[in-house]
């Protein structure tokens, strides 16, 4: 009855331990694709530009955009009504919706993250500006050219509309008094609205003020920022420090929806329930991000899904990994021990379960040493079309099994085998590192604990 107990215990660390290694192989394969191109930082940029920014342009999306939306609209069915145009009023998204968008067009498309900066944050900051390609930045330009069309011979012909100051362009959309004069009064106020948010090449967007202020822990990738974890309480006082500069928080908020961006309703709503409290006000806005990026982290963690659900199929395939074939070897490894344990007291005839796995003519001991020296474990690695085998004298030597690989795979005997093991990758390493622990009954050491 113990060694029955023994031979299932075996049988589950085993199993356990396998899909352990094959799960941390899954995991360190998607890492790697995330880290090099840049994905979890460029998702999270995406996010930023969009909430502080405000959308982009319909028409400035990249050529791999388009290729996108085009093979979109290449899949859909007869039956399924067209998508409406994007409206130039509100824009497009910078964050993808879709499993293709997030390893397409994110990774392969316009890079939403601010350009690298190795200097240190500067004592006084630009002015706030409208982001460049977003449709606060079009329709300002828009303005400016329509007001300067309108104001006809006020415009000096050697100093066109699309170089005037800005407080050139606050004297144009200033209504002339009844007598023709100008008011002094309504010049100073445009003036200043004018000052407060400018076009793109005149300042900074809210994101790339954002990000001035967390560069000192920045370390460049390709030219860009690699941030890719911002903490709730920086962004707060970050938030506090661009409202300082820009004359206040309701200067900010003002400023923030004269360019349509979406921050500025949560920090009108942050800023009204702390009763203009900036303290009050800086636990707000950090509560309110620390809810973002957990909505944001789940939405991530949506489409990774996806991506660990087709790298686990692939190791899967790669190594042929027949669970049910594999607990069968595990469980033929202790009745091989059984029977060598056996062999001191039953004789040469203990060896004959053994000789099937032996070449004829081999002797017997030497096989028993080669059964024993791959156990099921070992064997796991061995179906896949390119194994390598350790020889004592010449080393590793190399193998092409790609006719054997493919047998086990066109091989239905095998599939169930294959989904069980699928099914077991997408729980993860951590889950089956926490069930060998339970089972084995290993122990974490905590620091701080100490022996009584």
């Amino acid at each position: 009855m113990i060694s029955l107990i023994s031979y299932y215990a075996d049988l589950a660390i085993g199993l356990i331990l396998a899909f352990l290694l094959l799960s941390l192989l899954v995991s360190g394969v998607n890492e790697g694709i995330v880290r090099l191109l840049g994905i979890r930082s460029k998702f999270l940029w995406a996010y930023l530009r969009d909430t502080l920014d405000g959308a982009e342009t319909a028409d400035g999306a990249s050529r791999l955009d388009r290729i996108l939306d085009a093979l979109k609209r290449l899949g859909r069915t007869p039956r399924t009504p067209p998508t409406q145009a994007v409206s130039p009023e509100e824009g497009r998204s910078r964050l993808p919706a879709s499993l293709v968008g997030v390893f397409a067009r994110l990774p392969f498309g316009r890079d939403p993250r601010p350009a690298f900066s190795q200097q240190p944050p500067p004592v006084e900051s630009p002015p706030l500006a409208a982001a460049a390609g977003s449709v606060a930045a079009e329709q300002m330009t828009a303005g400016q050219t329509g007001q300067a069309t309108a104001a006809g011979e006020t415009v000096d012909p050697a100093h066109p509309a699309g170089q005037a100051d800005p407080e050139e362009t606050a004297v144009l959309t200033v209504e002339p008094a009844a007598d023709g004069a100008v008011d002094g009064a309504a010049v100073g106020a445009a003036v200043g609205a004018a000052v407060g948010v400018l076009p793109p090449d005149q300042g900074m967007s809210m994101a790339e003020l954002l990000h001035e202020r967390l560069q000192e822990i920045d370390h460049a990738k390709r030219g860009r920022t690699s941030i890719a974890d911002i903490p709730p309480a920086r962004f707060a006082v970050a938030v506090m420090e661009i409202a300082t500069e820009h004359g206040g928080v309701e200067a900010l908020i003002r400023d923030l929806d004269a360019l349509k961006s979406p921050f500025s309703r949560p920090l009108k709503a942050v800023w009204d329930k702390a009763s203009h409290d900036l303290e009050a006000f800086r636990h707000g806005v950090e509560d309110w991000f620390d809810g973002e990026m957990e909505r944001l982290s789940l939405l991530y963690r949506r489409y990774v899904r996806w991506v660990i659900v087709a790298l686990g199929l692939v190791v899967t395939l790669v190594f042929s990994m027949d669970s049910l074939e594999y607990g069968k070897t595990l469980l033929r490894d202790n009745a091989y021990r059984s029977a060598v344990t056996a062999f001191g007291e039953a004789g040469p005839q203990a060896l004959e379960p053994l000789r099937e796995q032996c070449e004829p003519g081999q002797d017997p001991y030497a096989c028993v040493t080669d059964v024993l020296s791959t156990p099921a474990f070992v064997k796991i690695f061995t179906h896949a079309p390119v194994s390598v085998t350790m020889d004592a004298a010449d080393g590793p030597a190399w193998g092409w099994h790609g006719g054997d690989w493919w047998q086990r795979l066109t091989s239905p005997a095998h599939w169930p085998g294959f989904l069980i093991t699928l099914i077991a990758l997408l729980f993860g390493a951590p889950f089956w590192w926490d069930i060998l622990r339970r089972v084995s009954g290993l122990r974490t050491r905590t620091s701080g604990s100490t022996s009584s």
